[in-house]
């Protein structure tokens, strides 16, 4: 399953900064403008994992958890 979000850039004298207004506290920054793009990808992928994980915790161990595409 893919997703795509937005990304905003600024540049600020020698690097870019971005964010992702999707997910709160999905940022980078980096020299280049893909530098900054691939860290922002990068903290948008440990967000929504971390984010999986807690969700996960604690369910009943006779819970089913399952794929939904849409």
């Amino acid at each position: 399953m893919q997703h795509k979000f937005h990304i905003v850039l600024e540049q600020d004298e020698e690097w870019f900064i971005g964010y992702c207004p999707e997910v709160p506290g999905a940022n980078g920054q980096g020299k280049t403008e893909i530098k900054c793009r691939r860290n922002v990808q990068d903290a948008i992928d440990l967000i929504l994992q971390h984010r999986l994980e807690e969700s996960l915790k604690g369910l009943p161990e006779d819970a089913r958890v399952e794929v939904l595409d849409h």
